[in-house]
């Protein structure tokens, strides 16, 4: 949901809508600087969370930062980001904040996740315990961006020195770009056999469904309306009537329908339908 007005208006729009639980940006997703949060709408978006009973609460980080840029300077900006995209959780009372691993873009491949295992460690190291977790997202593997397999995602997981402070988000539309079939039954069933194998279903926090306007393998990060792409009404109906899922928040990132939907508190009539369709599924 859209922080246009401050931010607990995101928690009005999602209550509007029906929702049981959010996902917002702390701040502009497209910058580096970020303001202030002063203190009486930090308390304001606390209140209305608890009163409207919209929890958990994740955020997503800025798109800006990528933690396997083989440029230092960035790197080190990335870095920084990320430190301050985990304060304003801390600050907010967030559940965590899902990050796109990176992209190696020059570097290489094992390079690339050296670089984003060693960044994680450090931020958390000068972190107290407890605050918000960094949830790491599988991507759809366009261009060079790490984390489109398990194996990637179990490498930066593994000896991590920040382990227990570390997740995993997976996004529907993102499992089938990147190759893993959820939209056949034998396929939902080898990719989550797999995940929990390789990493862990105690590690899955997050789960964005969106359906994908792009066949399975395309390597292509584009989100359609639930049922109008290729992972389809039955992969979405096994989803969200899978006992091993049911405690985790699933979040929409679907299109909106509404120019506006960021200047009103209002259900926007895209994120209606969406969430019509998944709960009926649930039967």
């Amino acid at each position: 949901m859209s922080i246009a007005g401050g931010l607990p208006r995101a928690v009005e729009r999602a209550h509007a809508a029906g929702c049981d639980t959010l996902q917002i940006f702390t701040k502009s997703s497209g910058q580096w600087r970020a303001r202030a949060l002063p203190p009486d709408e930090v308390n304001a978006f606390r209140a209305h969370a608890t009163e409207l009973g919209i929890e958990p609460i994740v955020a997503h980080a800025s798109y800006l930062i990528n933690l396997a840029a083989p440029d230092p300077d960035l790197r080190r900006r990335s870095i920084a980001a990320l430190t301050g995209e985990l304060d304003r959780a801390d600050t907010l009372g967030l559940a965590g904040v899902v990050l796109h691993p990176g992209s190696y873009t020059t570097g290489t491949e094992q390079g690339g996740l050296r670089f984003v295992a060693a960044a994680i460690e450090g931020v958390f190291e000068s972190r107290s315990p407890g605050g918000a977790g960094l949830i790491l997202e599988h991507t759809a593997g366009q261009g060079t961006n790490l984390g489109h397999r398990f194996q990637h995602l179990s490498v930066l997981l593994d000896e991590n020195a920040a382990a227990d402070r570390l997740g995993i988000c997976l996004d529907t539309c993102h499992l089938l770009a990147a190759g893993y079939d959820i939209a056949t039954a034998d396929g939902y069933a080898r990719t989550f056999d797999e995940f929990d194998a390789r990493i862990g279903l105690s590690r899955l926090k997050v789960l964005h469904l969106n359906d994908s306007k792009h066949p399975c393998g395309s390597r292509k990060d584009r989100h359609e309306h639930i049922g109008h792409g290729w992972v389809g009404l039955e992969a979405f109906g096994r989803l969200v009537c899978d006992p091993r899922l049911a405690a985790i928040p699933m979040i929409l990132e679907t299109p909106k329908a509404a120019r506006d939907a960021g200047r009103v508190v209002a259900a926007d009539p895209a994120d209606l339908r969406n969430l019509a369709t998944l709960r009926a599924l649930t039967g």
